[in-house]
């Protein structure tokens, strides 16, 4: 059993350095997330070496009998040092890297003694699990015991007491995360204080080798548990919220989207959607989709049925922000109905030509009806998607830092083609906009914006 809480322990520990281990190296100068690394590398290494599996491993490997206690020992005095480096790095101040200096030379002290004692004791006998209270009364090897136990004390108190203390000043995710982080720290104290008590009742003649084969592994154990939590939690709850905020827009714009979906598969506007990409990526996606297409729209739009379904709206429900979507909603649903219109003859003028060859292309209101008006309850859904601008993608919003510029394939001035945008691959896979795409003509000159609060222009 004591086994599988340590590896089980040593996983969760080195599934959060994992986590982390992305940005290390990405900032890897940067002392606060060097001593997280750390505090989880040293955390996890202390319950490697701990599990009996292990510590049978090391002995018999090394020819010494019982190595594995100094190497463990050594490794909770590390964890203990990257623990106080990391409270002095949360705890700021003009002083922190002559602090953080102190710690690591006072735990490199407690390092060297343990290896001093350890060569001037004696232990022939192999302990797996019970070295401790086995050679409690030992010369040398006691006093190594005793030095680890109360340094490894002196660091989760610490811990606690700072971790819980700046958890009452501070709010959200980071006060959630501290709490964890002292909790856990104050379980890790139940493991020395059980062990110094079981060394303490074989000083007295008792033995109580429960306490350091069961009752420490197990608070050591929730103690590694809690504090893995503590310390991701700050940092992964604010990518949480920002995936569910990009979720909730990617849902709204779905009914603008699905409006313009016949123009946007006919004109190529929409790139490929990308694969296994998170919810920002997306959304992204979605309002790249959407720019190229009310883009392509402006020629098409009128303005003084914008001014009319305005005027009316807001009229009748007094709400400007409520009545400019739903004027957008009817401009929108309408340019796209002549847009279409004006495709249809233009095919059915293919081909027709008078006296001197020029094709005969009827103008937008010739022609056949433009059809049924669009159904209520959709322009609802639209205005709703319409209720605030869309923005264009920028540099923020993208994986990697680099910024969309969507295509504009409508009418350009001086007659110039339609040209999508190329694309590239973006991380999270599908593909992203070319910066600066010498093939499109709105990346020399000023972005195109599908449209402005005030109406159009």
């Amino acid at each position: 059993m004591n086994s599988l809480i340590n590896y089980l322990s040593c996983g969760a520990l080195w599934l959060g350095l994992a986590a982390k281990a992305p940005d290390l190296l990405r900032h890897r100068h940067d002392p606060y997330l060097r001593a997280i690394c750390a505090v989880l590398a040293l955390a996890g290494l202390c319950f490697l070496l701990g599990a009996p599996p292990t510590v049978g491993a090391v002995n018999g490997l090394s020819g010494v009998s019982n190595l594995a206690a100094p190497l463990t020992y050594a490794a909770i005095t590390g964890y203990c040092a990257a623990s106080q480096v990391l409270v002095v790095h949360l705890r700021g101040g003009p002083r922190v890297g002559r602090t953080a200096r102190r710690w690591k030379l006072a735990y490199t002290g407690v390092v060297l003694g343990i290896a001093v004692a350890f060569a001037l004791g004696e232990a022939p006998a192999e302990r797996l699990t019970d070295f401790d209270t086995y050679y409690a009364k030992t010369p040398y090897l006691a006093e190594m015991i005793v030095l680890y136990l109360v340094a490894h004390l002196t660091a989760v108190t610490v811990t606690t007491v700072s971790a819980l203390h700046w958890a009452r000043q501070v709010r959200g995710a980071l006060r959630a995360g501290l709490v964890l982080l002292g909790t856990g720290a104050l379980c890790g104290a139940g493991y020395s204080v059980a062990k110094l008590v079981a060394v303490g009742a074989r000083w007295s003649g008792l033995d109580w080798p429960v306490l350091g084969t069961a009752v420490s592994p197990a608070a050591a154990g929730l103690g590694a548990l809690l504090t893995v939590v503590g310390v991701l939690v700050p940092l992964v709850a604010p990518r949480v919220a920002e995936w569910r905020r990009a979720g909730r827009e990617y849902a709204r714009l779905e009914p603008l989207e699905r409006a313009l979906d016949d123009l946007l598969v006919r004109r190529a506007l929409r790139l490929p959607r990308p694969r296994l990409a998170s919810p920002a990526t997306l959304l992204m996606w979605r309002r790249t989709s959407i720019h190229n297409a009310l883009s392509h729209l402006d020629a098409y739009v009128d303005r003084d049925l914008y001014e009319r379904t305005r005027t009316g709206a807001l009229a009748a429900t007094g709400d400007a922000e409520l009545a400019g979507a739903r004027a957008w909603a009817a401009v929108v649903t309408d340019a796209v109905r002549h847009e279409a219109r004006r495709r249809e003859a233009a095919g059915n003028a293919a081909g027709r030509t008078v006296g001197s060859g020029r094709v005969v292309v009827p103008e937008a209101g010739a022609g056949r009806p433009l059809g049924p008006p669009p159904d209520p309850a959709a322009l609802a859904r639209i205005a709703d998607a319409l209720a605030s601008p869309v923005p264009v993608p920028t540099a923020s919003s993208v994986p990697g830092g680099k910024e969309p510029v969507p295509s504009r394939t409508g009418p350009v001035p001086g007659g110039t083609k339609p040209v999508p945008s190329r694309t590239e691959p973006v991380p999270g896979g599908g593909t992203e906009p070319v910066p600066g795409d010498d093939t499109n003509p709105v990346a020399s000159g000023a972005e195109p914006v599908p449209y402005e609060r005030s109406g159009p222009a």
